[in-house]
């Protein structure tokens, strides 16, 4: 298929002979699969989310090599990089620009390789081979009614009896509630939970597994919400009443699940941006593709500077969004892959922080210039555009950390936390 766009050729990102296959074999996976698939995904599980799952499509995303990207071949991952990883979630984005299927991609590489970071030998094996080959699920359940961005204030409880934890809370806005209960084997998410008291210092996470090996726990009630976009992933929330997970699944310390998340949170927020720059492209590329066809007063309506100097700005915004993107990852790979002594995990604070909040805005805003520029047909359905629109805006609103917290993040490790109390 022929591309209006393709990558600059620059000096700054450079992808290996070895990254450039694999970013073509993506892409042809997802030209057969994906890209004539998308728009009837979005509309049927719009319908009913939970029996018009594309839970076939997973599984050959898993069949693919898709999921568990950067995780080791020894528990049933790819032993690829991050970079991998990011590669592929902008290739399905630019496929699926809802981000449906993007989402459940990145999700189900960055939070694997998060539990694989802090998660014991025996629960690798069990959990992580299943989430590779599209069996199961495994995203991140931080969030509460109350609230996403105070992982402090979380109210779920977790108490310690013998050798098991008895969970008590509710969750909220969860990505793959429905998901865990209709793929073959189930699974779950990087939960964080309160075993001790009151602020960060009293949390811990978890492998949560609301469902294994085909059946679900006892306790765990879930429900599944009517989004507005980004259909083909099902969000919602659960209430567990005296779940009980066995100690094996603590991640980490017990009580250290607050830096365990945020570490897990910079990993997610990469392949997140990278997803907005992949449906930011097919909307850049569905721009100039109506540019060269719509004519008004006789001229092409890119003539006018209105729309042409409008999409320079969003093009080079675009552009930095996706700079932002690969080095933040190539950065994980220097610290995750290459352990390189001179780098820790807090040296990813500011460049994720930074993808992560140019890539979402950067997307959104064309997506609303794109339909500005379609005029009239754009609000049909008959178009695709508010698709790709309503989607990414999900992580503006807040999804894996909202806008301002990146914000504060970014000014926070640059001007020194007491200075930002």
């Amino acid at each position: 298929m022929e591309r209006v766009l393709e990558y600059p050729k620059d000096p700054v990102i450079t992808f290996s002979k070895e990254e450039e296959l694999f970013r073509q074999m993506v892409r042809e996976f997802c030209e057969k699969h994906i890209e004539p698939n998308w728009i009837e995904v979005d509309k049927a599980a719009e319908k009913d989310p939970m029996n018009n799952m594309p839970v076939d499509l997973i599984k050959k995303m898993g069949q693919q090599g898709l999921f568990c990207i950067p995780c080791s071949e020894e528990y049933g991952g790819q032993g690829g990089t991050y970079t991998m990883a990011t590669i592929a979630t902008e290739e399905v984005a630019y496929a699926d620009p809802s981000v449906a299927l993007a989402v459940y991609a990145l999700l189900n590489n960055g939070w694997p390789f998060a539990l694989e970071l802090f998660g014991n030998e025996e629960i690798c094996q069990e959990i992580l081979p299943e989430v590779a080959k599209g069996n199961a699920f495994f995203g991140i359940a931080s969030t509460e009614p109350q609230g996403g961005s105070d992982v402090a204030g979380i109210r779920t409880t977790a108490t310690k009896k013998g050798d098991v934890y008895v969970f008590n809370g509710e969750k909220a806005y969860i990505s793959g509630v429905g998901e865990v209960q209709r793929l073959s084997w189930g699974g779950g998410w990087f939960l964080v939970a309160r075993t001790g008291g009151p602020g960060h210092q009293g949390l811990s996470a978890f492998a949560f597994l609301a469902r294994k090996n085909g059946e679900l726990g006892k306790g765990w009630n879930p429900t599944i919400y009517e989004d507005i976009g980004r259909h083909g992933l099902t969000t919602g929330g659960f209430i567990m009443n005296d779940f009980e997970l066995e100690a094996k699944y603590l991640l980490g310390e017990e009580n250290k699940g607050f830096y365990h998340v945020m570490e897990g949170f910079n990993l997610a927020r990469i392949v997140v941006a990278a997803a907005t720059i992949g449906a930011a492209r097919w909307l850049l590329e569905k721009a100039v593709e109506w540019f060269r066809s719509r004519k008004l007063f006789g001229r092409n309506i890119s003539s006018f500077q209105g729309v042409s100097f409008k999409f320079a700005e969003l093009y080079a915004r675009w552009e930095a969004a996706r700079y932002f993107v690969y080095r933040a990852s190539r950065l994980a790979d220097k610290v995750y892959m290459e352990k390189d002594p001179s780098l820790n995990p807090k040296d990813l604070n500011v460049p994720v922080a930074l993808a992560k909040n140019y890539g979402p805005e950067t997307c959104v805003d064309l997506a609303e210039e794109v339909m500005k520029w379609y005029g009239a047909y754009a609000f049909t359905k008959e178009a695709p555009i508010f698709r790709a629109w309503l989607g990414p805006f999900s992580y503006v609103i807040g999804a894996e950390g909202a806008q301002n917290i990146m914000r504060v993040i970014i000014a926070r490790d640059l001007i020194g936390k007491e200075f930002i109390r």
